[in-house]
């Protein structure tokens, strides 16, 4: 597998993603050991000092599918909101693999099935953060 590219994490988004882990049942919680490891070798940032190119919690994301050529724009969301349409939750797969990336940068990320899907991160379509709303 290649390395992981690089992430950055506001402390906010950190601390509400750390907290919802910590609520979930033993069970659901051991599915997310690789929604920890992203959280625990990101780089964190005070939400004001976020970089606008970056994928946030409830930022909307233009991404690719490189092995299908897929392309998708979905919102990331905490569980509470996934459902609608065009969004996705943090505790996905895909969604968990999208935090913290930036433009350009690619990420393995392994599906239920135990194959490979690389995700490359097109354009960030909303940031919160580049919209001025720090505290959402």
């Amino acid at each position: 597998m290649s390395s992981k590219p690089s992430i950055i994490v506001s402390r906010i988004d950190l601390d509400r993603i750390e907290a919802l882990l910590d609520r979930l049942p033993a069970t659901e919680a051991a599915n997310l050991g690789a929604l920890r490891a992203e959280l625990d070798r990101a780089e964190v940032v005070e939400p004001a000092a976020m970089p606008g190119n970056t994928v946030t919690m409830n930022s909307t994301v233009a991404f690719e599918d490189e092995s299908s050529g897929e392309k998708l724009t979905l919102t990331l969301v905490y569980p509470a909101a996934a459902g609608a349409p065009g969004t996705v939750s943090i505790l996905a797969p895909v969604g968990s693999a999208l935090l913290g990336l930036a433009c350009g940068q690619q990420i393995d990320w392994p599906t239920p099935d135990g194959r490979k899907r690389r995700l490359k991160v097109l354009e960030i379509v909303y940031q919160p953060e580049a919209a001025g709303h720090l505290h959402r």
